[in-house]
């Protein structure tokens, strides 16, 4: 008898399936940035169509032009400032007007300062004793309103359509604290050594609140919300400080810039469906300890 061909696809084009991003479209804050631009090649990678904004809008137009041309897809860079409703608005309207729709948000925005000593003899700015509430202001409005904000109105809009993810980044510090340690510098009082501030740690602990509740809030009109907690970066960081720091991680170094996009797509894409108001901790083991 002769054999009946199947036209069911195979088990691995549907694998591949699950990942695919295709048409899609993503927006990104802090899109410019080092993660935010690796976000976006992430999302391109796989046939989406990324968004890029941020406050430094030609930097993200330049890169939106470069992920564009290399990936062979529409990208679209955009200056907005995401603590300010009305530009989190504009950028909302320009996306559904550029593209019809919005699939995704990555709110990957926030102040990160260099932890810097202020003086010889003088207390550093970034202890608790001495931050300046001007700093906390500013890292909690970008951080963390800003991350509410673009779930207000990007994910507002996703509601109403009945389908969307939002990926919310945070840090291995949102699930431990900073090891100061690791800042010290030699021949200082205790109350001149420079330390990891306490609003980064702050901010990046409140966007898991901000990701259960928007993961439930939503579930019923088909929005999923999810975080992801990357460890440090190498970024050109003094050599002493990147070995400090691998002491504390198992796999004994920082994590390439590159190291992150699977999970993002994973996060993003179908083949995460069951996976809703988690987090998903990358960090080569660090909080392990």
């Amino acid at each position: 008898m002769p054999t009946t061909t199947s036209k069911r696809p195979s088990a691995r084009a549907q694998g591949r399936r699950l990942f695919d991003l295709t048409g899609r479209v993503a927006v990104i804050t802090g899109g410019a940035g080092l993660l935010g631009v690796k976000h976006a090649e992430a999302i391109a990678e796989m046939g989406g169509l990324p968004v890029l904004c941020d406050v430094r809008g030609e930097e993200a137009e330049r890169a939106a032009a470069r992920i564009a041309k290399r990936y062979a897809v529409r990208a679209l860079g955009v200056r907005a400032d995401i603590t300010d409703p009305r530009q989190v608005a504009t950028l909302r309207d320009r996306t559904l007007s550029s593209f019809g729709r919005v699939d995704i948000l990555i709110n990957n925005a926030a102040c990160n300062p260099a932890v810097t000593a202020a003086g010889r003899n003088g207390p550093a700015w970034s202890r608790l004793e001495q931050f300046p509430l001007k700093a906390w202001n500013r890292d909690v409005a970008v951080g963390l309103t800003g991350a509410f904000l673009c779930s207000q109105a990007i994910g507002g809009a996703m509601a109403r359509r009945g389908r969307g993810v939002i990926l919310n980044i945070a840090s291995d510090l949102s699930v431990i604290a900073p090891d100061q340690r690791i800042y010290r510098q030699p021949k200082r009082a205790a109350a001149q050594q420079p330390v990891k501030p306490v609003s980064y740690s702050v901010v990046k602990t409140g966007l898991l609140g901000l990701s259960r509740y928007l993961a439930t809030y939503w579930a019923a009109q088909g929005v999923r919300v999810n975080t992801l907690s990357p460890g440090g970066v190498a970024a050109d960081q003094p050599e002493e400080f990147v070995q400090r720091l691998s002491q504390l991680i198992p796999l004994k170094r920082l994590a390439h810039p590159d190291e992150y996009k699977a999970a993002v797509v994973f996060l993003v894409s179908d083949a995460s469906s069951y996976m809703t108001g988690a987090n998903l901790v990358m960090d080569g083991g660090r909080s392990c300890w």
